[in-house]
């Protein structure tokens, strides 16, 4: 099932401001906020679909990526996306958008939205993955080993005498309007709503110990080289009932040896010699599934490209294949010896020899031109 629009959730063009984005949100958010529309399970989706597409949009690195290659950018398999925000990822990162709108806190931390306490979120972790065009042409499953941080076991918890386990501590001040009721994150146990009642030796005061552990990465084919993916639940641990980080797993592309990408597109230099250009041969060549051979036609000239369709890189949003592009250029004897120099003198005035372009042969520009087309 297609994905809604980011731009067309929060009502704005591709052309909006970041304060207009910023804006468009809040109004969203406003409307749609577990307060105000309690037990309404039409009213959160609108609020999470709210909050994803402003976390993609207010952030230039991710629009920019969200502008190329849309809701792909963020999309794989394995657990990847960059849906599925819960209600403590939106409090947590923009509850500034609300400011004092609802109480000065919010009672949608946790699980439900009445009054439940709120339930921390241990830190994400941050890799870089190295990949060959061959991995990115066909898919990848890569295992990874991560150091994470996780509860030591042993480790077990108390309700916070201070906020009673609501996370919360709410205080009433009596102002020219009336009695003004307030809540903000306890301090003892930081809004956990629990505190340690004992740990092990190895673990630190959060009651969390750092463990290796190899994580299995299922990377989609046609991803780009700069593109992030997440990995839900496999950062760092929080401590009591928290919620886990996630892992974020940033795409580098390996440069190959003979083939070049652009796009969807792989790009090939062919070099042939003058005898194989009059003559005509066949030449074998890498490609990201193996190597093929090509036939080169008599008479071919340099600057020729030959597109083998289907052989490149997939798209990221399923939309086929590109292309191999092999440019021919055939290559010039920088020395002769005296036969071969006399060969070429008698060839000199030769009309076969004198270049003698037909229409249909095209030009420098033409050949860039029908490239990028």
């Amino acid at each position: 099932m297609a994905k809604e629009d980011f731009y067309e959730i929060l009502g704005i063009s591709k052309g909006a401001s970041e304060s207009e984005i910023k804006k468009a949100y809040r109004k969203m958010a406003l409307k749609y906020h577990p307060d105000k529309n309690p037990d309404d399970k039409v009213a959160e989706e609108k609020f999470k679909k709210a909050a994803e597409a402003y976390e993609v949009l207010s952030n230039p690195e991710k629009k920019q990526r969200y502008d190329q290659f849309g809701h792909s950018a963020f999309d794989g398999a394995g657990g990847f996306g960059g849906g599925g925000m819960n209600m403590e990822d939106i409090f947590s990162q923009f509850g500034d958008i609300f400011g004092g709108a609802f109480s000065g806190g919010f009672s949608g931390f946790g699980g439900g939205f009445g009054g439940g306490q709120r339930r921390a979120k241990g830190g994400n972790l941050r890799i870089r993955v190295k990949l060959t065009l061959e991995e990115i042409a066909n898919g990848v499953e890569k295992k990874i080993k991560v150091k994470r941080k996780i509860q030591a076991p042993g480790t077990t918890y108390k309700t916070c005498p201070t906020c009673n386990g609501s996370g919360q501590v709410t205080r009433i001040q009596n102002t020219i309007l009336g009695r003004m009721q307030t809540a903000s994150p306890c301090n003892s146990c930081r809004g956990a709503g629990q505190t340690i009642d004992k740990k092990p030796a190895d673990a630190d005061a959060q009651g969390l110990k750092v463990q290796e552990e190899t994580v299995s990465i299922k990377i989609p084919a046609g991803v780009v080289d700069g593109m992030q993916l997440k990995v839900t639940g496999k950062g760092n641990e929080a401590p009591g009932n928290g919620i886990a980080g996630d892992l974020l797993v940033a795409i580098e592309e390996k440069d190959h040896e003979t083939l070049q990408r652009e796009g969807d597109n792989l790009h090939y230099d062919l070099y042939v010699s003058i005898s194989d250009a009059v003559l005509g041969t066949s030449k074998e060549i890498d490609t990201v599934t193996g190597k093929v051979r090509i036939k080169i036609e008599p008479g071919v000239q340099s600057g020729k490209i030959l597109r083998l369709r289907g052989k490149g890189i997939p798209s990221i949003n399923g939309y086929g294949k590109g292309d191999l592009l092999v440019h021919v250029n055939v290559w010039t004897p920088k020395t002769l010896n005296k036969t071969q120099k006399d060969f070429f003198e008698s060839m000199r005035e030769d009309e076969n020899f004198e270049p003698s372009p037909a229409s249909s042969d095209k030009s420098f520009f033409e050949k860039v031109k029908d490239m990028f087309s």
